[in-house]
């Protein structure tokens, strides 16, 4: 039996209009089919996220709102990759700064396209066993505060809308089985 590929071409693209954060562009695609559409994408600059977990098992989270889907959730330390800056440089980065916390040494989690069918973005998420508690957060207007969330909490704090973000979501139910299991 012959297995049919259906792979989407872009054909082209120009910018539309472009910031320091991102770029939206509009994309010439042929179908499987020979059919072309315009399509609209976002390019976006990779982003750094970090957390650590405790002795105790809790992950460091920050409780913030979002003004865009005007919601309150847990979300872990993220930010833009600076320009010559290294992704476990920049995760480190952006939790010392919304947090206080300087992260022990990192390791890569997992890295997720939390809207890949809009959007090249890609999440990059690291995590440590320790972290090193500097001061109050440079970056505190990042967050309403921060603080130690038990792993075993992450699947009901999820099911009742407290942790929202696809980034977080993921990382937290992966550091949940990794550290409960």
């Amino acid at each position: 039996m012959e297995k049919r590929v259906s792979v989407w071409k872009n054909l082209g693209e120009h910018t539309v209009y472009e910031n320091r954060w991102l770029k939206v562009n509009l994309a010439d695609v042929e179908l499987p089919d020979g059919r072309h559409l315009d399509h609209y994408l976002l390019r976006q600059r990779p982003v750094a996220l970090a957390t650590a977990v405790n002795e105790r098992g809790e992950a460091l989270l920050l409780w913030r709102h979002r003004f865009i889907t005007d919601s309150w959730g847990w979300e872990l330390a993220a930010g833009v990759v600076e320009d010559g800056e290294e992704l476990e440089e920049a995760a480190a980065r952006e939790m010392l700064e919304e947090t206080g916390w300087r992260p022990g040494p990192l390791k890569h989690l997992l890295t997720v396209e939390p809207s890949n069918g809009l959007a090249d973005g890609r999440h990059h998420v690291y995590w440590s066993e320790r972290a090193e508690y500097v001061g109050h957060p440079e970056d505190d207007f990042e967050s309403e505060r921060r603080e130690w969330v038990p792993l075993a909490s992450v699947p009901e704090l999820i099911a009742k809308g407290e942790i929202r973000s696809a980034n977080a979501v993921a990382a937290l139910l992966l550091l949940h089985r990794m550290r409960t299991a």
